[in-house]
């Protein structure tokens, strides 16, 4: 099985006047976690959403094993997205259902499992990002650090090859940031899976990822190792890494998430 899972080549993609991508290449390797990083408004969603096929391009491809997902047809386009979990940035649970039945959700929609295969896969999700015993809660009774843990068992119920996340520590404090980088490290390390981050949080990132990429003017500048990219003599890289350094802690630097 190929190594690259998802390869963008030379997309472009304008919006009106506006051009937001303007020859995107990017490879992301099977098994990895591959961060995109830049500037607000660099075009960071616009790819993201790329790659599910929400948007196609105006010229490129998409392929997602080989297959370019821009030209599918839309019942196409949904197989293949039955391949992904995503992680919205506000997490995006049902104000109305309690936390199995927003992790339940998905199960339901797509499998045709009993009530009781549906609860064990439930609890086995929750256990993987922290939650036992969560199941009946409501979304309004947790923190915003547990919406995203939630978020995730959600993404990951259906055993997705591929996971996005779309800004998965916005609006979070740093102590809480930190456990869900750290979360998101450890069920990659133990699933396996390919996870895709669009993200600000550049230090937190730069701990996590395999691979880093960045987006700057509609192209992708750089992209590599995070000590790589944080090595990178590139003015706009290092421009856009100075501006996100907290004094005293150089980027890339940091123990690993600990198992």
């Amino acid at each position: 099985m190929e190594e690259i899972v998802i390869r963008v080549k030379d997309v472009h993609k304008s919006f009106g006047p506006q051009k937001v991508l303007n020859g995107i290449n990017l490879a992301v390797e099977r098994g990895e976690i591959t961060v995109i990083i830049g500037k607000s408004g660099s075009g960071k969603s616009v790819l993201m959403k790329h790659l599910i096929g929400l948007i196609k391009p105006d010229s490129g491809e998409i392929l997602v094993d080989g297959v370019d997902i821009s030209r599918l047809r839309e019942s196409q386009l949904n197989e293949v997205r039955k391949r992904f979990g995503m992680l919205f940035q506000e997490a995006a649970l049902f104000d109305s259902m309690s936390v199995e039945e927003n992790v339940a959700f998905p199960i339901r929609e797509h499998r045709r499992f009993s009530d009781g295969e549906v609860g064990r896969l439930v609890d086995e999700k929750l256990q993987q990002v922290g939650l036992s015993g969560f199941n009946e809660k409501m979304p309004s009774e947790l923190s915003g650090g547990m919406k995203k843990r939630v978020g995730l068992a959600r993404a990951l119920a259906l055993d997705p090859e591929i996971v996005l996340f779309d800004e998965p520590t916005s609006a979070l404090d740093p102590v809480i940031s930190l456990s869900i980088e750290d979360l998101i490290k450890k069920t990659q390390m133990r699933l396996k899976k390919t996870y895709v981050v669009i993200s600000h949080d550049i230090l937190g990132m730069f701990r996590i990822a395999d691979k880093i990429a960045m987006l700057y003017d509609g192209q992708i500048v750089a992209f590599g190792a995070p000590d790589e990219v944080r090595r990178s003599d590139l003015p706009a890289v290092k421009e856009f890494l100075e501006a996100t350094r907290i004094p005293g802690f150089a980027v890339g630097e940091g123990a690993e998430p600990a198992e």
